[in-house]
This record gives structure tokens, C-alpha cells and sequence, in this order.
């Protein structure tokens, strides 16, 4: 899950984009609502975190903008204004869910798990693929009913392929889904996580091409009979 932060308090920004990794989210953070927006128009999120007043292009207009475009994608909007006119505006604007400055962040997180099951129809705890099955909540692998250890950005990498199945994902899709804009992973990077997941894989007794390349596109999972 890929998740913007549009906050111009570095403070707070920061602190949420600390609590948001910590829970294993792909987390992109822009301290002004142009910046905000031209990464959203090349970059597809799951999730927005929306300050109300922010420099260039507020809040407000950044939300009807995006609902006119039309976007579907949830918008959790934050805001130190509290008066009840101020939520109305906040909500005909497109937000899902209007949140008060200072907020409690466990109820923050609470919104955001629930909007990304609102806004991700298939978003599961339990996946399967064969004998292959993942708990996004609790980030257990299991092949055949024997655990396999990986480190989170390969348990992320493993859950989006199994997701998508036999759908062939390009490596600068992988990217674009599994790091965030600070980050500057090349497509080597995938190559080797794909390696490494193969070999653990292998270990417990999966086939090799449980993940399968197809050349010159990308990675899929491989036909279940």
C-alpha cells in the first residue's frame, strides 16, 4: 500500500511518515499541494493524508481538483479547523474522513486501515496461491505449512505479487508500488529481492518458477492446476 502525506509541518509530516513505515506502508511525503500534485498524477496512491492549509495549492482545492479528475482513491483530510462549516467543506470536497489537529494517532492509523479496506476491494488478510499462504496482519509465510523468514520488503514484494496473480508486473511497476519517491532503487534491486524470495522459496520445497519471469515484461506468479 502506497500512501501520500501532504503536510507542511516537517514535525508532524515526519512523525507520520515514521508510524505509517513502521506499519510496513510505502509512505511519499510532499510539504506543499503542487508538489503533491504532480506526484499524483504519475504515481497511483492508495491513500491521501491531506493538510487543510498548505502553501501554493490548499487543501480544499487540491480535493475538488482530484474529484473532478475523477479520483476514487481515499482522502483522510487533517486540519486544525475544527468549527462544524469547516467539516462540511472539508467533506464536499471530496474527503472520506475529516480529522482534528492534535489528533491521537492510533485513531489516525485505525482511520487509515479502515479506508484502505474501503478504498481496496481486495485487500485480504489471508492470501493463497497454491500451497503458498501469506497473513498480511501478522506477515507469516507459510508453503506447505512450513514458515518462511523474510524481511519485510520481501514479504511486501511476495503479498503484491500473489495479489495480482497472473498478471505480469514490470519491474518499474514493482518500484513504483514497493518504495517510496525518496528512495532511488534501480530495477537491479528488484531482480535481487526476486532472487532471494526464489531461494527461500526453493528451500522449503516450492518450485523454482513458483515466480515465474517472462522475459522482456516482468513477474507473475506461476498456473496453479
Amino acid at each position: 500500500m502506497r500512501i501520500l502525506v501532504v503536510e507542511d509541518d516537517t514535525q508532524i509530516a515526519d512523525m507520520l511518515s515514521e508510524a505509517l513505515t513502521n506499519c510496513q506502508y510505502v509512505v511519499d511525503i510532499a510539504h506543499d499541494g503542487e508538489t503533491a500534485w504532480s506526484w499524483v498524477e504519475h504515481v497511483e496512491y492508495d491513500l491521501i493524508l491531506l493538510d487543510v492549509t498548505l502553501p501554493k495549492l490548499n487543501g480544499i482545492y487540491f480535493c475538488r481538483r482530484l474529484r473532478d479528475r475523477p479520483s476514487t482513491v481515499p482522502v483522510l483530510m487533517l486540519t486544525a479547523r475544527d468549527t462544524v462549516s469547516d467539516k462540511v467543506i472539508g467533506l464536499d470536497a471530496g474527503a472520506d474522513v475529516y480529522m482534528v489537529k492534535p489528533f491521537d494517532l492510533e485513531e489516525l492509523l485505525a482511520q487509515v486501515r479502515a479506508l484502505l479496506r474501503r478504498g481496496n476491494a481486495v485487500l485480504r488478510t489471508d492470501l493463497q496461491w497454491d500451497s503458498l499462504t501469506l497473513n498480511s496482519s501478522t506477515y507469516e509465510v507459510r508453503y506447505k505449512g512450513e514458515p518462511i523468514a523474510l524481511t519485510p520488503k520481501e514479504f511486501k514484494m511476495l503479498e503484491l505479487l500473489v495479489m495480482n496473480g497472473r498478471r505480469v508486473l514490470s519491474r518499474p511497476g514493482i518500484i513504483e508500488r514497493l518504495w517510496s519517491n525518496n528512495d532511488t532503487p534501480t530495477e537491479d534491486a528488484v531482480k535481487a529481492h526476486i532472487r532471494t524470495l526464489r531461494q527461500k522459496l526453493r528451500s522449503v520445497g516450492a518450485p523454482e518458477d513458483l515466480i515465474e519471469t517472462v522475459h522482456g515484461l516482468g513477474y507473475r506468479m506461476k498456473q496453479v492446476d
